[in-house]
């Protein structure tokens, strides 16, 4: 039975959506997956990805589209900008200095994230940040500028972050709400707040959906 909370994240209290039960049927998307090529992600994600069966998006974006109307006072259209099962893998070795900061999906209220945990084991969920020297914790376009600012001279200056993935606390970030992955449990936020996954340092990384941390990931635009 699916359930639903609407909580908040911060001082700025931008709305977390928890849905547990939110797939029919979760250990069908896991058989699908196992049965799914999974390729190198693009855009900055640690790991790897592979395409979603046709019918998870036509299924969920009602229930989507009715959370929204509530949690965000968006009633338009859902549309689907992203979606797919992803898996976080790469070694912390050879991450990225994106890979390694908090990040921004988006700059506008429109789009919103949503991401759902399919790894009955693995409780690494996602984490929320405020940006210490700025106080920012969401980045629109209006503050778009002066956070990037800041950052650069902060790692022109401090170096950058060593290769990790981020957990907890940084010398750049506060983190100011982790919320714990769950099987079948899916979130919703905008994608303007600075969030990362909640990678533990004991995680192995394993990039085979019987065994790493699979989740559907997916970017949408409701208008």
């Amino acid at each position: 039975m699916l359930t639903v909370r609407v909580e908040t994240i911060g001082d700025e209290a931008q709305p977390l959506v928890v849905l547990d039960d939110f797939a029919p049927d979760p250990d069908e998307l896991r058989r699908f997956a196992m049965a799914t090529d999974f390729s190198p992600a693009l855009n900055h994600f640690p790991g790897v990805r592979a395409a979603l069966p046709d019918t998870y998006l036509a299924a969920q974006l009602p229930v989507i589209a009715a959370v929204a109307q509530r949690a965000f006072g968006r009633a338009g259209p859902v549309t689907v900008v992203d979606a797919s099962f992803s898996i976080v893998s790469t070694p912390a070795e050879a991450l990225s200095v994106p890979q390694r900061l908090p990040h921004i999906d988006a700059f506008t209220g429109d789009r919103i994230a949503l991401v759902h945990y399919l790894s009955p084991e693995c409780s690494d969920g996602t984490a929320f940040f405020r940006h210490r020297a700025t106080g920012f914790e969401t980045v629109d376009e209006a503050r778009r500028d002066l956070f990037f600012r800041h950052l650069d001279i902060e790692m022109r200056h401090g170096g950058v972050p060593p290769p990790a993935y981020v957990f907890g606390d940084t010398p750049l970030f506060e983190c100011i709400r982790t919320e714990p992955a769950r099987y079948n449990r899916a979130l919703l936020y905008r994608s303007w707040n600075l969030h990362s996954g909640s990678i533990s340092p004991g995680n192995r990384l394993v990039a085979a959906p019987d065994e790493g941390r699979l989740t559907v990931t997916a970017f949408l635009s409701i208008g």
